[in-house]
C-alpha cells in the first residue's frame, strides 16, 4: 500500500512538539505492516537542507515547486515555495509573536499540493491513500473530494483538537475550492473557514491519539464545538495511542546521559540525576527529584503546577523545569524558582539533549495536563524509569497505571494518576509520590514495570495499516 502523509512538521527535521515525533516515527513501523510511506512537508530552511539528491517533480503553482528526495530514512516530498516557507520563527509563529498572517494560505497551499500528489498529478505513480495530519493539512481531504477523476481516499489524524485552523470567510475565494464547498456541509464553520473541521468532514476515516481522547472529543465538554460533527462520524473515528522511536529513546543508548543504564542497572541513574541538579541548579536532597518538560500553557496545567511549588518544597521535593511558552507563566515560574533557590530550577526554551537528560536522571515526571490527546512525556519517561505523575485525562490515563493498592502488590503499577485536575489534587499527588519515593522497593518496582512496557510503534501501527485498509475498502 503507498500511503502520502502529509504534515506540517517531521522530527528530526522540524519539530515544535509530539506531532513531529509521530510523523517522523511511524513510517518506518509502517513499513512492517505492508505499508510504503512518503511524506509530504512545507520546504522550510531546514526540510529543504535535509534533503538529499533533491529531483523536481512538479511545479503545481507560481514560485512553487515540488521536489522529491529522501532524509535520512524518510521519503519525502517537499513543497518548495520560499515566499510561503522561507522566513525565520517557528512553522506557525513570527519571530515577535502571533501566527504568521497567511498561515490560511500556507497550509492550503501544501494541502493542495498533497492532493495533487496523491492522485498522480507529478511525475511520481499515484498514491493509494492519503494520511492528513492536523489542521494544517485538514484541507487535504476536500480538494480529494472535488478532484477529477478516480478518487483517492484519506484519512485525518487529529492530535489536538484544540489547534482548528480557524479563519474568516475572506480566505476562502483564495483556497482554490469550488462555491459549493462553503457550506455546513463542507469547510465553512460558524461563518468562517475551517480547516480540521473540512478534515472531520471529508475524510473517510479519522483517528485521533488515544482511545480516551477518542471519546473526550465526542463530548461538549471536550469537543470545542466539533462534538457534533464527530458524534455524527463515530462509526469512522478510532482511538489509537502514540508510540516513540525505542531507538531515539532507549536509555541503553542514550548520548544525551553521563552514564546509560537499563532496567537492572536503575543505580547507575544517580550519576544522571546528579547532571539534572548541576545543570539547573537544584542541591542535593532526600526528596524525589520531579521534571517538567512542556509547553507552559494552560492546557498542560502550567499554571496549576505554578501554585502547587509551595506543597512540592514542602513535600522535601524539587523540580527541574524545561519548556517555553506563555510570558506570564514563564515570569511566574521563574519568580518561583528565585523564590526558592536549590530546590526549583527552571530553564526556558527547549533543549532536545537536556530533555532526554532530564528523563534520564529526574525521579518522576510531572503532566498536569487539564486535557491530553495521548501525551509523549509520560512514555518517555515510563521509558527512562523516570515515573510519571499525571492527570487523569485523555491518553494519560490511557498509558499510566495507578500505583493504588492493588496494582502495586501485583508489581504493574507504573506511576501515579490524580483527579480532578485542580491545585489540591496535583498538590496531594505530589505528596502522594514523596511518600512513595521513600519505599525504594516500591519506587524501584514502579520503573521497572514502566520500563517493561511496550512503547514501541509495533503494534500501534499494525492499526494504522487496520485503519487505512479499513478506509481502501
Amino acid at each position: 500500500m503507498r500511503v502520502l502523509a502529509v504534515a506540517s512538521e517531521c522530527f528530526p527535521l522540524v519539530k515544535t512538539g509530539g506531532l513531529a515525533d509521530v510523523v517522523g516515527a511511524l513510517p518506518a513501523a509502517l513499513a512492517a505492516h505492508g505499508v510504503a510511506v512518503t511524506t509530504l512537508l512545507p520546504g522550510y530552511p531546514a526540510v529543504l537542507a535535509a534533503l538529499a539528491s533533491g529531483q523536481e517533480i512538479a511545479a503545481p503553482e507560481p514560485g512553487a515547486r515540488l521536489v522529491a528526495g529522501r532524509a535520512g530514512r524518510l521519503d519525502l516530498v517537499v513543497l518548495d515555495a520560499p515566499a510561503l516557507f522561507d522566513r525565520p520563527g517557528d512553522p506557525y509563529r513570527a519571530p515577535g509573536g502571533g501566527d504568521w498572517p497567511d498561515n490560511a494560505l500556507r497550509f492550503a497551499a501544501l494541502a493542495r499540493a498533497a492532493a495533487l500528489v496523491a492522485t498522480g498529478g507529478t511525475m511520481l505513480p499515484r498514491f493509494d491513500l492519503l494520511h492528513a495530519h492536523d489542521w494544517q493539512a485538514g484541507l487535504a481531504p476536500a480538494y480529494l473530494a472535488f478532484a477529477p477523476g478516480q478518487r483517492v481516499p484519506s484519512v485525518l489524524s487529529v492530535h489536538n483538537l484544540a489547534f482548528q485552523g480557524q479563519f474568516a470567510a475572506e480566505v476562502f475565494p483564495g483556497l482554490g475550492l469550488p462555491a459549493e464547498a462553503f457550506a455546513i456541509d463542507g469547510v465553512e464553520y460558524y461563518g468562517g473557514v475551517g480547516f480540521l473541521k473540512a478534515g472531520l468532514y471529508y475524510a473517510d476515516r479519522i483517528t485521533t491519539v488515544s482511545p480516551s481522547y477518542a471519546r473526550e472529543i465526542a463530548t461538549p465538554e471536550g469537543g470545542m464545538g466539533l462534538d457534533g460533527l464527530i458524534r455524527a462520524r463515530r462509526e469512522r473515528v478510532r482511538g489509537i495511542v502514540n508510540g516513540i522511536d525505542t531507538d531515539v529513546w532507549s536509555p541503553e543508548t542514550d548520548g544525551a546521559l553521563p552514564r546509560r543504564y537499563g532496567i537492572e542497572t536503575l543505580h547507575f541513574r544517580a550519576e544522571n540525576r546528579a547532571a539534572v541538579a548541576r545543570a539547573f541548579g537544584l542541591k542535593p536532597g532526600a526528596g524525589p527529584l520531579f521534571a517538567v518538560v512542556s509547553r507552559l500553557t494552560w492546557q498542560k496545567g502550567i499554571d496549576l503546577l505554578a501554585e502547587s511549588l509551595e506543597a512540592l518544597v514542602g513535600a522535601g521535593a524539587s523540580l527541574a523545569l524545561l519548556g517555553t511558552g506563555e510570558p506570564a507563566l514563564e515570569s511566574a515560574l521563574l519568580a518561583a524558582a528565585g523564590a526558592h533557590p536549590g530546590r526549583v530550577g527552571v530553564r526556558i526554551g527547549f533543549d532536545e539533549a537536556l530533555s532526554h537528560l532530564l528523563f534520564g536522571g529526574a525521579d518522576a515526571v510531572l503532566v498536569p495536563s487539564r486535557f491530553e490527546p495521548c501525551g509523549l512525556t509520560q512514555l518517555y519517561g515510563l521509558r527512562y524509569g523516570c515515573v510519571p505523575v499525571v492527570s487523569r485525562v485523555g491518553g494519560l490515563a490511557d498509558t499510566v497505571i495507578d500505583a493504588n493498592a492493588a496494582a502495586l502488590e501485583a508489581g504493574v503499577a507504573t506511576g501515579m494518576q490524580f483527579s480532578p485536575v485542580t491545585v489540591p489534587a496535583l498538590s496531594a499527588a505530589i505528596a502522594r509520590a514523596a511518600e512513595l519515593f521513600a519505599d525504594h522497593e516500591a519506587w524501584a518496582s514502579m520503573q521497572r514495570a514502566g520500563m517493561r512496557a511496550d512503547l514501541s510503534w509495533t503494534r500501534r501501527a499494525a492499526a494504522y495499516a487496520a485503519v487505512f485498509r479499513a478506509a481502501l475498502g
